[in-house]
């Protein structure tokens, strides 16, 4: 299938079709929205989710493509005769929250993989929705914002370094405490809304590293995100400094440490008290 298909311009399509099916929606906002129920991982569904992921599918169908659908909203759906030879893993719309309320920070997130595992994604799209900028990588050919090849920061010190910090959580008292001296020494904190984006913030050297330790974000939010990551020289681990392999998966929750180069990786990896 990798040396089959133009995985890129594929993805291209996949933006330009869900950018046309949203587009309608935004005049839409402030109307009474629809109760859809939960998607398959859990969180309610918009109708601008679900017009998202009928865009991506019909540019896959469009272009003869068998394929197993790996989707936070519909779950796990099997599409032609060699379905099980493809895994497409989609976030239809991350930031959904920030799209329904105005805030132009949102996103659709695809990752292509020929197993259900994070570490078989060989090509991956996140597409700026709002400023119409895409982010995308195949493995071992590098990463790109709009056909620009793009590298992470060197930025080795807390002090001077913009980091990404997720901290929306019920349980933010302990996570908090995980993260007290990692806080204390970091000057310049961030959160926008969409962990797939801000990825490839640091894939950009935009931002210079994204901490998540809630056990909150799933494999489908951030399948993309870090193949484009590592594709631009970054860095993702567990807290622990481990290797994530996690199923593709709606259901699958996992913490990560993305970071744009080795020195400020191991400096938050020793700030991070886990027991």
């Amino acid at each position: 299938m990798e040396s089959k298909v133009d995985w890129t311009q594929i993805l291209l399509q996949c933006k330009e079709n869900v950018t046309t099916h949203i587009k309608p929606l935004r005049k839409t906002l402030k109307d009474p929205q629809p109760n859809l129920g939960k998607g398959a991982g859990g969180d309610p569904m918009k109708l601008v989710d679900l017009a998202a992921e009928k865009a991506i599918i019909e540019v896959l169908l469009k272009n003869s493509i068998s394929f197993t659908l790996v989707s936070e909203e519909s779950g796990i759906k099997e599409f032609g005769n060699k379905a099980k030879s493809c895994y497409v893993t989609v976030d239809p719309i991350d930031g959904t929250t920030n799209f329904i309320h105005g805030l132009p920070f949102y996103c659709t997130s695809v990752a292509i993989s020929n197993k259900p595992n994070l570490s078989r994604v060989y090509a991956g799209m996140v597409a700026d929705l709002f400023h119409g900028i895409i982010y995308t990588a195949v493995e071992g050919k590098g990463a790109f914002c709009d056909c620009q090849r793009i590298s992470t920061s060197n930025v080795g010190m807390l002090e001077e370094a913009v980091i990404g910090l997720d901290l929306n959580t019920y349980e933010t008292k302990e996570v908090v405490s995980i993260l007290s001296e990692f806080i204390q020494q970091t000057r310049h904190l961030r959160h926008f809304g969409a962990n797939a984006l801000e990825l490839c913030y640091v894939a950009e050297g935009l931002t210079d590293a994204f901490v998540d330790i809630r056990g909150k974000i799933r494999t489908t939010d951030v399948a993309a995100g870090f193949l484009i990551l590592k594709e631009a020289g970054g860095i993702i681990t567990d807290p622990e400094g481990n290797l994530i392999n996690a199923k593709l998966d709606p259901q699958q929750k996992l913490k990560f440490v993305a970071s744009g180069n080795p020195q400020i990786h191991n400096k938050i990896l020793s700030l991070i008290k886990l027991n």
